[in-house]
């Protein structure tokens, strides 16, 4: 005779899955644009990242996150919400922005993310808010003049999930990869030399640079890197907001403050296009 005990645990769990994934689908599915019009108190969740010099980085001093994304995204925050709203600030890595965002921890990414077709099919874009291209930083002593030197007896340091892993494959075949959990750890790797280059957007390479003055970009891009800001599927009120609201500030020099504040000149000299384009 069967346990009755465990027939009925089984029917309590299968029960209680059931609950759960009811459940995660409507918190998911909410609209956030009808949350943020009806809060007393509105708030966006943006996922940023923490260790790219420029676009999102931890201060200490100040102990609080800073950078281009990071300004942006207060912007959008008012502009979408009104002047009260709050933009909140949750760590993501290439790795976990896209499931952080799919299990609704957050309401949009803004971490220095490619508009890709891949990416399309799990999440919906913005229209471009920055124009960036695939580059190499190496060392002082390094003789790497571009990727066109890459071959097998050269590693490259990548971030694990950015499509710079995917694409240096492309771009230098013969050369080995690395990927590392982020780009603070890639960076390290260089220094001790674990590779002779490390691949990511010029823009992120750039604000590792002006922190290590002795490593430098070598060569031009080699890809076109258009960033987006990533919302979940269903979230269409929410995605033409953010455009419209990516449009106002350009009309009105919001944007390109913000642009000249982080970027400046640095930016021209690694040839960043600082206009907002329709997205692809």
């Amino acid at each position: 005779m069967k346990n009755p005990c465990k027939k009925l645990l089984l029917l309590a769990l299968t029960g209680l899955l059931c609950l759960l994934s009811a459940c995660g689908k409507s918190v998911s599915e909410k609209n956030i644009m009808d949350r943020l019009q009806t809060d007393q108190s509105p708030k966006i969740r943006w996922g940023v990242k923490v260790d790219t010099n420029l676009f999102g980085f931890y201060n200490i001093e100040k102990g609080e996150v800073e950078g281009f994304d990071i300004d942006i995204a207060k912007e959008l925050t008012k502009r979408i919400a009104g002047p009260n709203a709050q933009a909140e600030f949750v760590e993501v890595t290439s790795k976990t922005r896209i499931p952080l965002l799919k299990n609704a921890n957050i309401d949009a990414i803004i971490a220095t993310m490619t508009i890709s077709e891949e990416r399309k099919k799990q999440v919906d874009f913005s229209d471009i808010y920055f124009n960036a291209g695939q580059a190499l930083l190496v060392g002082p002593d390094a003789k790497l003049k571009g990727v066109e030197d890459l071959g097998p007896d050269h590693t490259v340091l990548a971030v694990k999930g950015s499509t710079s892993a995917q694409r240096i494959k492309e771009h230098a075949p013969e050369a080995r990869v690395l990927e590392l959990e982020n780009y603070s750890e890639a960076f390290t790797a260089l220094k001790s030399g674990q590779g002779q280059a490390m691949t990511t957007d010029n823009a992120i390479l750039l604000g590792i640079s002006k922190e290590n003055p002795d490593y430098h970009i070598a060569g031009s891009t080699f890809t076109r890197e258009p960033y987006g800001i990533a919302v979940n599927k269903g979230q269409d009120d929410f995605r033409q907001a953010i455009n419209q609201a990516l449009k106002d500030m350009v009309a009105d020099g919001s944007y390109q403050a913000i642009f000249k504040k982080w970027f400046n000149d640095q930016a021209q000299e690694a040839s960043i296009a600082n206009d907002v384009k329709e997205g692809e």
